[in-house]
């Protein structure tokens, strides 16, 4: 009798791949029984094709079975079963009820291979190892889509602009990049990430969390990739080279940013007037003559500017004023901003 695999709504994460994974399982069954039935008198010549007559009889029993069976339906959604059995476990879809459930965290489920895949959490056991490294998981699935790294096979493929993938959730991810959604919002400030982790790092902005600190100079970040570029700063090291040019960077950022002086591009564009720039930091620049911001205050006479290098050359009247010409220009040591200019890049300052 073949295994029924059931689809149900997607509660969280963890039940959706449990899901796959038992459907998975049941249709290679399903298949293993097909093939089990019909292998040994089915075989092929060629060109012709032939069946013994008891495969021939048995295809019609089955298919007499089948015209004769009852079905099970579903009321709230017309879905049929072969088994009263099966059509029980389906209500649970519409009823809400779980069963089985966690007797280390108390956390319940619809069907009860949910719960045993569950318990590796706590057990920490990963049976699906991979061939090629070693590296093992709790599922078949995160395992099939592991050995995709090593054979490179990426099936989910975007169909905007043909960019392939090792798994549907990257691909999905991804399309976000064409439909503009972002669906993780800061619950502080309103603004929105395509990505978890762009919410995640963004977060720190408000907590003023640093938790990424360099053994070196003591300096902390709030990304752990900041402080691996920043570490870089020490050792020397410059891995990101211009396939141009032959100039090398510290980070990719920096690369990026480099490889504009040969495209030329502009690829960032003020909303309200149309003008364009080469990069990020300079289209907010900009942005502050629309919005009037000027975090920069001039401490002796409160004179504001957009730019902390254009209060740095307004400061020079004063220590002229005060020293006569005959003086070292002022530099920006003890220039305070506003809370709206501390997140200013390192360059200016």
């Amino acid at each position: 009798m073949k295994i029924e695999a059931f689809r149900v709504k997607h509660e969280d994460t963890e039940e959706l791949t449990d899901l796959m994974t038992l459907k998975e399982e049941s249709q290679e069954l399903n298949e293993k029984e097909d093939n089990d039935q019909h292998e040994k008198c089915n075989f092929m010549t060629g060109e012709k094709s032939f069946s013994c007559s008891h495969t021939e009889k048995t295809s019609q029993n089955r298919a007499q079975k089948t015209a004769d069976r009852s079905y099970f339906t579903c009321q709230q959604c017309g879905k049929s079963f072969t088994r009263k059995g099966s059509l029980e476990v389906h209500m649970r879809v519409h009823t809400g009820e779980k069963p089985f459930t966690c007797q280390h965290c108390g956390k319940s489920f619809i069907y009860k291979p949910y719960l045993k895949n569950h318990m590796r959490i706590h057990t920490g056991e990963k049976p699906y190892t991979c061939s090629h490294c070693g590296k093992s998981f709790k599922h078949k699935q995160h395992l099939d889509v592991h050995e995709r790294i090593h054979t490179g096979e990426k099936p989910f493929t975007c169909q905007q602009c043909g960019k392939s993938y090792i798994s549907r959730t990257k691909l999905k991810t991804h399309i976000r990049t064409h439909t503009g959604e972002k669906p993780y919002t800061c619950s502080q400030c309103g603004k929105s990430f395509t990505y978890k982790k762009g919410l995640h790092d963004h977060m720190q902005v408000h907590t003023g969390e640093k938790p990424y600190t360099c053994q070196q100079c003591g300096k902390s970040f709030a990304k752990k990739a900041t402080l691996e570029d920043h570490m870089r700063v020490h050792t020397g090291e410059k891995p990101f080279t211009c396939q141009q040019c032959g100039k090398s960077f510290i980070s990719k950022s920096s690369l990026k940013y480099h490889m504009i002086s040969h495209s030329g591009e502009k690829p960032y564009t003020c909303s309200q007037c149309g003008k364009s720039f080469k990069n990020k930091q300079h289209l907010n620049f900009h942005m502050r003559i629309h919005t009037g911001e000027k975090p920069f205050t001039c401490q002796q006479c409160g004179k504001r500017f957009t730019r902390r290098g254009h209060l740095k050359k307004h400061m020079n009247i004063h220590t002229r004023e005060k020293h006569g010409n005959n003086t070292r220009p002022y530099t920006t040591a003890n220039v305070k901003t506003s809370p709206d200019g501390a997140s200013c890049p390192h360059q200016w300052q």
